[in-house]
């Protein structure tokens, strides 16, 4: 046997070592979710709006809500039109004193030009789309960003901010094919070990959702897909207990239904996806565990047109839904709601509106879904 060959050997014989070593010290992911947390209550119904964005030219849309230790900040995308080379991320941040909820900043959050920048390569950043909170790690946001191409060709980027803007940002591995065409839309879940599960999808060819877990450095683990009918993406994941949830996809196809699967592990599996008796236009919702088997939700629940958006509530874990309030009538051009919940109790809404020129925040809580 030559020396070459006792080399090759050799590295071989390394590397199997090694890996047996990684394997020995690995540490199991734990696939079961936080308990739902109940709601507090806050001793008198409240609904109301405590902000709006209107622009007179181009788009503001996407709007997500990053909760802050002082209130929230709001985050959205704005510029000429969708997927254009002018879009950039805004932010308005949201404080409460004795006159209710006020924005105390607003403007750009993170440019084209200052994500490419940071970009570990770095790299050029050409359009901005869905951004939501990274819960894991304070500070740092998803960001879905296009470096060629348009939104089948996006990848989903970690971002840290500043005072300024971004100062780091990594796009999450989540594709062998060039690492393209995932998106994020909705909140993080959270694991009983205290780590989070990120909701994204993948929209070239097979499209289907997708829950992403990391490890402790906050590089992908894992991920469990959700396929079945029709072209589902923009999965929004209700636990229900620390090992079942359900997840509601926007069909991309469309089919004029919004669509379902669940889970009974924790999310490492889940059932099929399939069409729900509810209308949708090929639309995201957005949903929120209350308790005893109840979930809010903001929804176009109509096959079309798509802009007409209902506050709905199911009390048996989504299989049926009611609506409760009419958020915006047909012709609003509303879509896009985001639901958080802040620890004092207050439910936090948003969405789009004016046909994606404008958005708007609603303040509610607990005592009013009660009364409805």
């Amino acid at each position: 046997m030559g020396a070459a060959q006792i080399l090759i050997l050799g590295l071989a014989g390394l590397s199997l070592f090694l890996s047996a070593v990684a394997i020995r010290r690995d540490t199991p992911l734990t696939w079961r979710f936080a308990a739902p947390k109940g709601i507090p209550s806050q001793g008198a119904p409240k609904f109301a709006t405590v902000f709006e964005h209107d622009i007179t030219k181009g788009q503001a849309h996407a709007p997500s809500l990053i909760i802050t230790d002082t209130g929230f900040d709001l985050l959205w995308f704005e510029g000429s039109a969708e997927a254009q080379a002018d879009v950039d991320i805004y932010h308005a941040r949201f404080e409460h004193d004795s006159e209710g909820w006020k924005a105390v900043d607003q403007g750009p959050c993170i440019t084209r030009a200052g994500l490419g920048d940071v970009m570990e390569p770095e790299q050029l950043v050409v359009t901005l789309g869905n951004t939501i909170e990274n819960e894991a790690h304070p500070g740092h946001v998803f960001a879905t960003a296009v470096s060629v191409g348009g939104w089948a060709m996006a990848s989903v980027a970690d971002v840290k901010l500043g005072a300024d803007g971004p100062v780091w940002a990594r796009k999450l591995n989540l594709s062998p094919f060039l690492n393209r065409s995932h998106l994020v839309k909705t909140p993080m879940v959270a694991f009983a070990d205290g780590s989070h599960g990120l909701p994204a999808y993948f929209e070239m060819g097979p499209t289907h959702g997708i829950l992403v877990r990391f490890d402790e450095t906050g590089r992908v683990r894992d991920t469990a897909p959700m396929r079945g009918a029709g072209k589902p993406i923009q999965p929004m994941i209700v636990p229900l207990t620390d090992t079942r949830a359900v997840a509601f996809l926007r069909d991309f196809n469309p089919s004029g239904h919004l669509l379902r699967c669940d889970t009974t592990n924790g999310g490492q599996s889940w059932s099929e996806v399939m069409p729900m008796d509810m209308n949708n236009p090929s639309a995201p919702v957005a949903a929120l565990p209350l308790a005893e088997g109840r979930i809010l939700m903001a929804a176009n629940d109509e096959r079309a047109p798509n802009d007409r958006l209902n506050l709905l509530l199911s009390e048996d874990e989504g299989a049926t839904f009611r609506v409760i309030k009419e958020l915006a009538p047909q012709g609003a051009g509303a879509r896009y709601p985001m639901l958080r919940a802040l620890t004092d109790g207050t439910i936090l809404l948003t969405y789009s509106i004016g046909n994606k020129t404008g958005l708007r925040v609603i303040a509610l809580n607990l005592d009013w879904v009660g009364t409805q």
